[in-house]
């Protein structure tokens, strides 16, 4: 998937009241009934119907790297669909999402400022308005590259601007060679 998108899934997965299921049997099972049957599954994962089942029974207990970890992902992203809808909802209207970041941000500005792009590590909290909009473009399917120009936008706003409060003249925001990412509600 994306750096961002990912990095917005595991946030919302922190919200989890319980765990998901560890065990390929216990995941597959949930997967068939999520999905109504053991034939889609096995098209979802690349697998054979006979190998779902197989995980089903506990016939097989140990998946091969790839496949787990298709199916730790594919458990999770349908995982407590109604926690995961008020975490969105919780972050996009009052508790907004906080960023992590260590990566290379500068900013296009009238001449005479210090505009060079550096290696910054900030951890800020970005208001509501910037996590509702960071999580309907990833249910929007926008890509990581849309989705980097969001959070660019975001940082803009709260770090250089501070909420309007100064750098009014600034253009753009560059965020690029991201380091590290990550997000909390």
């Amino acid at each position: 998937m994306s750096l961002i998108g990912d990095g917005l899934n595991k946030a919302v997965q922190k919200a989890f009241t319980r765990p998901a299921p560890k065990s390929a049997g216990a995941q597959m099972r949930y997967l068939v009934k999520q999905l109504g049957g053991t034939k889609a599954v096995a098209q979802m994962l690349r697998i054979s119907q006979r190998t779902v089942e197989r995980y089903v029974k506990n016939q097989i207990k140990a998946p091969r790297p790839g496949l787990a970890a298709r199916l730790d992902r594919e458990v999770k992203a349908r995982w407590q669909p109604q926690i995961r809808a008020k975490a969105k909802q919780k972050a996009a209207s009052t508790g907004g999402i906080i960023i992590d970041t260590r990566a290379r941000l500068g900013y296009t500005a009238p001449i005479g400022s210090t505009d060079q792009d550096r290696i910054r590590h900030l951890t800020l909290a970005l208001p509501p308005v910037h996590a509702a909009r960071l999580f309907n473009a990833q249910e929007a399917g926008a890509s990581d590259a849309r989705l980097q120009e969001i959070a660019a936008e975001a940082l803009k706003e709260a770090y250089f601007q501070d909420g309007g409060r100064r750098a009014g003249s600034l253009d753009e925001v560059r965020f690029t060679d991201i380091e590290h990412l990550e997000f909390d509600l």
